[in-house]
């Protein structure tokens, strides 16, 4: 198995990201950036596809680019406040879980007025949207 670095083409392809991606990452401070040959390419560890992925599998399970940083500035440290972190993350969506319930509920039983309603009235959905009053 080669151990070569790779260009940020490269690196990019292999953690299935484009380009753009990986020099945003460099800007906000998430991926070191090598420092520029005089002649040549930039050349990035093999590692920095890993750092690529676990953003990425971090971003998929809700966590925000502010919070991936500091997951990624803990990963150091102890296990006891990486843990305190997705405790909170997994309180967040909790909330966010019920929020959306909530909402659907109000959807549901406003496409029941919707489907119940008489055809000369205005659309429950419309009404409640815009603020009027009901009924």
């Amino acid at each position: 198995m080669t151990t070569r670095p790779f260009t940020i083409g490269q690196l990019a392809r292999s953690a299935g990201v484009n380009v753009e991606t990986v020099r945003y990452y460099q800007r906000i401070g998430l991926l070191e950036e090598p420092a520029k040959p005089a002649h040549g390419y930039r050349h990035y560890p093999r590692d920095a596809a890993d750092r690529i992925r676990f953003i990425k599998r971090a971003q998929r399970l809700g966590f925000h680019l502010q919070e991936i940083a500091e997951l990624l500035s803990l990963s150091e440290g102890s296990c006891t406040d990486v843990r305190s972190r997705a405790e909170q993350k997994r309180r967040q969506i909790e909330a966010q879980i019920r929020d959306l319930a909530a909402m659907q509920e109000t959807l549901d039983r406003l496409i029941d007025a919707c489907r119940t309603g008489v055809a000369a009235q205005p659309c429950p959905i419309v009404e409640t949207l815009s603020g009027a009053p009901a009924a």
